[in-house]
Order: structure tokens, then sequence, then C-alpha cells
């Protein structure tokens, strides 16, 4: 199952590019044209160190409000990985585990975070920060993928950290940094079921929320990916190695 989706990501993310007009300002920005990645493997601290570098300044561009929640725009960088979702404290699912860095200015899906450290925990949506996401095709966007919805009835296992949101999405608030023309994520590895080995990709992409009326749509999904500006890669095979 899982390499049938990443062919499908394969083709889909690849050949994305300008999928919607109103991301073709971020698709043609250099803050989002990635020229290296990594994840290293920090023995010391027991950590792993997500890095993107662009060509342009990393993090600066961010997506404008719309003043609600549904079509709300979320823009990220995205490590596509080999993780299991259980080893991120998912219910075993098919489906792609990603680590994504996301900007999203309407709405907060983070409440046990400060981010922006001003004393208010519901208001740093647009503040750089990360998601773990399982992503699976979805056909209703351009992007052809989406965050992976469940049933609110569903009996499905999910991180502490995770918002209360009927997608397999967490919000586990590693420290997110962007410097120059770099964005940075360190993650404790025991948070990753002490798995070391994984695969990776980068990828920078639009997203969009689809909540009318604050439910769900049968048309869209809730959170799918409607564009892609960049892939390392190029085939997103997911050809990288922890160092």
């Amino acid at each position: 199952m899982k390499q049938i989706i990443l062919s499908v990501m394969a083709v889909v993310w690849v050949n994305a590019a300008f999928a919607c007009d109103k991301c073709k300002s971020f698709a043609e920005s250099p803050d989002f044209k990635i020229k290296s990645a990594s994840v290293v493997h920090n023995k010391k601290f027991g950590t792993l160190e997500f890095e993107i570098v662009v060509e342009g300044k990393a993090g600066k561009t961010t997506p404008k409000p719309v003043g609600k929640l549904d079509m709300a725009p979320v823009l990220a960088y995205v490590f596509p990985t080999t993780l299991k979702p259980e080893d991120i404290g998912f219910s075993t699912t098919p489906g792609i585990v990603a680590l994504a860095l996301t900007s999203h200015p309407d709405f907060d899906d983070s409440p046990l975070w400060d981010e922006n450290g001003d004393g208010n925990y519901d208001n740093d949506g647009l503040t750089w920060h990360p998601h773990w996401v399982v992503l699976v095709e979805d056909k209703r966007v351009a992007g052809g993928l989406a965050v992976k919805e469940h049933m609110k009835a569903d009996k499905t296992r999910k991180p502490a950290t995770a918002p209360d949101m009927p997608m397999y999405m967490d919000s586990p608030g590693f420290p997110v940094v962007t410097q120059d023309n770099a964005i940075r994520v360190s993650v404790p590895v025991y948070r990753v079921n002490s798995k070391t080995d994984f695969s990776y990709d980068a990828v920078t992409c639009y997203l969009e929320v689809s909540a009318p009326e604050g439910g769900m749509s049968m048309d869209k999904p809730m959170l799918g990916v409607y564009n892609v500006f960049s892939v390392l890669s190029k085939s997103l095979s997911l050809p990288y190695k922890v160092k």
C-alpha cells in the first residue's frame, strides 16, 4: 500500500505546479525552491535535526488570512518519510508519515503550545510550527493528496498532543527555527519510537482547509494538497537517509 501511495505522490506532486491560480505567487517564490535538505541524528542530545535549505528566505513568505476556517490557506515545508504511523503515536493505518512545518493565520491547531510567546495559546497559527500527518491519495484535489481523515466515532489512537480534529494529524510542539535560507526543527528520538534509520524527501507545497460551516465536506478533503512548489529528489522517491 505504501509503495502505491508513493507512486501516486511521485506523479501528482511532481506535476502539480500551478495547480491553482492563487498559489502561483508562492510557487514562483525562491522562499519555496529547495536547494538541499538533511536529517541528522544528534547522538549527544538524542535528537533528530531536520533542515530544509531554500534559494530565498526560509519562512519569510506566509499566507494572507481569509478570515475563516473554510478555505483557509496553509503553506508548508514537508518531510515525507518511511516512518510508520505507530512510530509517532497513531493507530496502524495505511499512508505516508510526513513532518510538516506549517503557517496558517486563520486558525490555531496547537492549543497546548504558545509558539509566539505572547501568553495566548489560541493565536499562533501564523508562526511556523510542526505537525505530524499521515498522507493518502485523494483525487478530489489538484495535488492528489490529503491528510487522512477518520470519523469522530472511530476508535482511533492518537498522540496526546493531537488537536481535536478528525484527521491523522498531531501538534507535537517541536521547536521550529528559521534562519536566513534554512528552516529547522529538532525532534527527540524517543518521539519517533527511537527510529533513526528511515528515509525521507523534502517538499514545499500549498494546502487548503475545507470546513463549510465548521463541518466536513463530501466534495473536498478537510486538509488537501492543492499545489506543489518544489521536490528535492524531483521524483519523490524518498532517497535520502538519516545521517
